[in-house]
Formats: structure tokens, C-alpha cells, sequence
């Protein structure tokens, strides 16, 4: 069959009338398209977007394109025998949970895709994102990412990385809170973002690669020894980004501690004291936090507030979401 053009396949595929093995070139597009139900088999597209198709549910069989996005779709799996060269993007489809064994693409992202538990053996990629992947346990026993990027932010149930995962350009693993180690072996050749993770070392195949902390790049004191950073050091450090990494590092509750943080205002609740603190930074806005105490358990929390807070109320408010501190009115605050 002769290629065709883009607009007339839509319009035969619209219609219920595209023929199978249909080859078609340049950019076929069905963004939001609520008339879009099915796709014929054998369809060979340049570029196929498919992005919130509300009513297609499923792709065809035997479909080949150099780049398929299909972000927010409704598909709970992939055929086996799809061929994607180039970019299969598939983010935010919240139904999604299986992908063909062996699958081989450039770059594969699954960005969002919150009902993905596991991915399929034989996967490979130069590429791969699976960042909020939230119910994502581990990568499979055996795939390959060929000296590319591989992003995992927030995939908070991954507990490790494969031991075949030899070779990365970068490395992005921030907010997986369940992970605690590196695989030995593995290099990264320009950055690896571990922040809020509980990896407390590198290993030595890894030594001497850049680190980032939630994209700022930092070192490894910064990243491994938060105990040393000090006050001073925060308020001398002039670019706005650094400063925000050390306080996180050193955490708001040790620093207003040891900065002896300006009292706002003073108050009682039912956990009993607490104060609106403050601390000015230079070229940047003031740290302010209310210092409450949980009445249940007697623990004192630090919460960091908007910097125009003026009281304590109006702080407990906000961090409660009323905009308005006159509707916030709690029988027993917690």
C-alpha cells in the first residue's frame, strides 16, 4: 500500500473506513479527539499522537511508528507486538499496567503512571522515566539502558536498582524513600540527584561523580554530613538555590534553634505553647515557621509558613489550607 498523507487517514479513520496496513506519512494527531474509538491493525505512522483520547481504550495490533505519545490514555496494557522506534511516551495513563515482554525503544517514558507495579523483563532503552511511578517495586531481573538517563523521582516503593544497571549518563533517584544503596558497579558519567533518599554512600565505582541535591549540584559533605553544615555557613551563602539545599540538609528545627530565631508571636493551643519564629536571610525571603507541640504525643514539630504570617492562628490556618483565618476555627487542633 502507497503512503498517505496525514489529514486523509484521519478522516478515513474517523469515518471507520481506514483500510488495515495503512502507511502513513507525516504527523497523524488525535489529541482530545472524542471521536477517536479504534485504530486499524497494521497501521505504520510516522508520528502518532494520541494524547487524552478520552475513548480510545486499546491500541491495534501490529502498529509501527517512529514516535507514539500517548499521555493520559486509557490503555491498561500494550500489545506485544508494537514496534515504537524512536519515543514511546505513555505519561499520567493511570490504568496502565503491563507492557509487552522484550520491549525495545529509544526512549520510554512512564512518567506518572501510578498502577505500573513492574516492568517487563527483556526491556531496552537508551532512555527511561519513571518518575511517580509511586506503586513501582523494582526494575526488571534482567533489561538494559543503554549509557542514557534513567529518572525514578518519586518512586517512593523502589527499594533497589538492578545489578545489570552498569553504565548512566545521569541518574535521577530523588524522593525514592525506600532506597538505600547503589548498586556496585555502576557509573554515571555527568550527575546523580539521590536527595531524600536513604543512600548513606556511594560505591566506589561512583566515586568522584557529580552529585545533586533536588537539582542543585552540591558535594558530597553536603549530601553525607549535614551534621557540619552550620548557621553561619547558611546565612553567608549567597545564591538563593545552595541556601535552600543547606536548610534542608541541616533541617528548620536545628537552624532556627541554633540561629536563635526572632519570636513573632506567642500563643496556647491544646498541645500548649507554641510560637511563630522567624530568622532574615540575605537576598531571600525570611525563614518563618510555627513551633507547635502535638497534644497526643508531646512532640514538638517546627512547620515552615509563608513569610507574611502574622500570627500564630493565621500560620496554623494556612498550613491547615483556609486562606481565610476566620474560618479555621478547630474543636481540638492536632
Amino acid at each position: 500500500m502507497e503512503w498517505i498523507d496525514a489529514q486523509t487517514a484521519k478522516q478515513l479513520i474517523l469515518s471507520g473506513q481506514a483500510p488495515a496496513g495503512m502507511h502513513v506519512k507525516g504527523h497523524l494527531d488525535f489529541t482530545a479527539s472524542e471521536q477517536l474509538r479504534t485504530l486499524p491493525v497494521d497501521l505504520d505512522a510516522q508520528r502518532l499522537t494520541l494524547d487524552s483520547a478520552p475513548y480510545l481504550e486499546a491500541l491495534p495490533d501490529g502498529l509501527r511508528c517512529y514516535e507514539l505519545s500517548a499521555q493520559q490514555s486509557r490503555f491498561t496494557m500494550i500489545p506485544s507486538d508494537i514496534t515504537v522506534e524512536y519515543r514511546l511516551n505513555l505519561s499520567n495513563s493511570r490504568y496502565l499496567t503491563h507492557l509487552p515482554t522484550g520491549l525495545k525503544v529509544g526512549s520510554l517514558v512512564l512518567r506518572g503512571c501510578t498502577a505500573m507495579t513492574s516492568l517487563p523483563d527483556g526491556l531496552d532503552v537508551y532512555f527511561l522515566d519513571i518518575a511517580g511511578c509511586t506503586n513501582l517495586v523494582a526494575l526488571p531481573e534482567q533489561a538494559t539502558i543503554r549509557i542514557g538517563n534513567l529518572i525514578a523521582r518519586g518512586c517512593t516503593r523502589l527499594r533497589a536498582l538492578p545489578t545489570w544497571l552498569t553504565n548512566l549518563s545521569q541518574l535521577d533517584v530523588c524522593d525514592c524513600t525506600s532506597l538505600c544503596e547503589l548498586p556496585e558497579g555502576l557509573r554515571v558519567g555527568s550527575w546523580a540527584d539521590i536527595a531524600h533518599t536513604q543512600i548513606t554512600t556511594l560505591p566506589q565505582s561512583m566515586k568522584g561523580t557529580r552529585l545533586r541535591w533536588r537539582d542543585v549540584l552540591v558535594d558530597e559533605r553536603i549530601v553525607f554530613h549535614p551534621e557540619t553544615i552550620t548557621v553561619q555557613e547558611i546565612l553567608d551563602e549567597t545564591n538563593a538555590e545552595m541556601r535552600r539545599v543547606l536548610l534542608d540538609r541541616k533541617g528548620n528545627a536545628a537552624f532556627i534553634k541554633e540561629a536563635h530565631g526572632e519570636v513573632l508571636y506567642q500563643d496556647t493551643d491544646p498541645g500548649g505553647e507554641r510560637r511563630l519564629l522567624r530568622v532574615p536571610l540575605t537576598s531571600d525571603e525570611p525563614l518563618v515557621c510555627l513551633e507547635v507541640r502535638c497534644p497526643s504525643t508531646a512532640r514538638q514539630y517546627l512547620l515552615r509558613v509563608p513569610p507574611t504570617m502574622q500570627t500564630c492562628h493565621q500560620a496554623a490556618a494556612w498550613i491547615a489550607g483556609f486562606d481565610n483565618p476566620d474560618d479555621y476555627r478547630p474543636l481540638v487542633e492536632t
